[in-house]
């Protein structure tokens, strides 16, 4: 009852949202995505495979699709990906102009040193297998998998590092090797068996890195978050830590981990969770998950609404984020589920308090409309989640509260008649022993 007075005083202190003074703050807008800030915050193949994601799900706006084949196009060209290259140049057709078509003189060359780089790695590795040189042989299966990677690979680069494994002498190898498996994991999306991956590195702790330490939650929450997880993923994400940096900018960035871990919390944490361990209220420990929320302002915002009561105000943040979030390659399956959970914990999280409910003021709040928010309303009391019943005609949800003096009469109840059995057992036992005592 405690909470559900905090809540009602949180609820009505705010009043109707669009009127109080103190949400006159403007919303945060995101009209288009800033392409070259947010692919700077990236580096290596994920950089790129960003930049043809968006791209490719972006068709509606030909300026911004056309500027990510471009920045694609460039950063291919600093690499050694000629396959890459040629799907970049496929999905340009030849709208960027005559600096942006197919480059052959490029392509022969990287092909050419590529064949001579491999000739030179097989010669070195079966003279390492010859001489029975395990580190050697370790480090020659480690060049392999890094040349096939940055060739574009990726098959060939995960099994030419997992045969390292038996070349490995020490945690670090080990650990090593787990990692390079991960990161190509995580860029072929084969996110099944990342979590195992991740659990056999954590059972070296004594060689595991402070930094490793925080690669590798990233790497579960992305695991979590795949499976739709949300509570694991978000867990994962809260706990890493400031040694991450731009430290694993080939995967993930500081900021993805604010705007994951907040989504993924705001959708699965209870309201009490919420508050201990998002919002630093009770673990002041936690403040480096605010110090990665400070990142993504929009995020931290809404969130603080969300549990302020400010519905209105957090779903215009979800609104203005959702086209943007769309285009993220992690996050983008995701989307609707997680903010239809977010929309019915708030549906429910503004019903709990009270007796009734006036549809049209909650309508306004929610910026629905009432057969809208009828249908909202209807499918979480079906699904048990709202205990309550409408009244179509006034437009009012009445609340389903138990009945107080029959629960306490029946546990009451309950409690006589399991008291009686067991003094009933007790009786039996003692005639038992009496005459057992008797012989």
């Amino acid at each position: 009852m405690e909470a559900d007075d905090e809540l009602i005083q949180e609820i009505y202190s705010k009043g109707d949202e669009e009127s109080s003074p103190s949400r006159n703050r403007p919303i945060i807008s995101v009209e288009q995505l800033d392409i070259e800030a947010y692919v700077s915050l990236y580096q290596g193949r994920t950089k790129i495979t960003r930049l043809m994601f968006i791209a490719e799900h972006c068709c509606d706006n030909a300026s911004m699709q056309l500027e990510a084949l471009r920045m694609a196009y460039d950063e291919i060209k600093k690499g050694e990906d000629t396959q890459l290259f040629r799907e970049v140049l496929q999905k340009i057709d030849g709208r960027l102009g005559p600096n942006y078509t197919m480059d052959v003189a490029w392509c022969d060359s990287v092909d050419r040193k590529a064949e001579q780089r491999k000739k030179k790695l097989e010669t070195e590795l079966n003279a390492y297998k010859t001489n029975l040189i395990k580190e050697s042989i370790r480090m020659g299966y480690n060049d392999f998998g890094d040349f096939y990677y940055a060739h574009g690979a990726l098959g060939d680069a995960f099994k030419s590092y997992f045969r390292a494994r038996d070349y490995c002498t020490t945690s670090k190898h080990i650990i090593q090797m787990h990692m390079r498996a991960i990161l190509v994991s995580i860029e072929t999306g084969q996110f099944t068996h990342l979590t195992s991956y991740v659990s056999k590195a954590e059972q070296k702790p004594e060689a595991l890195e402070p930094v490793t330490v925080e690669k590798l939650r990233c790497a579960a929450g992305l695991a979590h978050l795949k499976a739709k997880k949300y509570d694991l993923a978000a867990r994962k994400f809260l706990e890493v830590g400031p040694d991450l940096g731009s430290s694993y900018n080939e995967v993930i960035a500081s900021q993805d981990v604010a705007t994951y871990g907040g989504l993924c919390a705001l959708a699965s944490f209870d309201r009490a969770e919420l508050k201990a361990c998002v919002l630093l209220l009770f673990f002041p420990t936690m403040i480096i998950v605010f110090n990665f929320l400070e990142l993504v302002p929009e995020v931290r915002e809404l969130i603080n609404d969300f549990y302020s009561c400010h519905y209105g105000s957090c779903l215009d943040y979800l609104g203005n984020l959702k086209a943007n979030l769309l285009l993220d390659i992690h996050l983008h399956d995701h989307v609707e589920t997680l903010y239809d959970q977010i929309r019915n914990k708030a549906l429910i999280q503004y019903t709990h308090p009270f007796v009734s409910v006036d549809l049209q003021i909650m309508a306004n709040v929610f910026k629905t409309s009432i057969a809208g928010l009828e249908k909202e309303l209807e499918t979480l009391i079906t699904d048990n989640q709202i205990q309550a019943r409408i009244d179509s005609h006034n437009k009012i949800l009445y609340a389903r509260h138990p009945d107080q003096k029959n629960a306490t009469f029946q546990r009451v109840l309950q409690t006589g008649n399991e008291f009686d059995q067991e003094v009933r057992a007790m009786l039996l036992r003692a005639n038992l022993l009496r005459t057992e005592g008797n012989r």
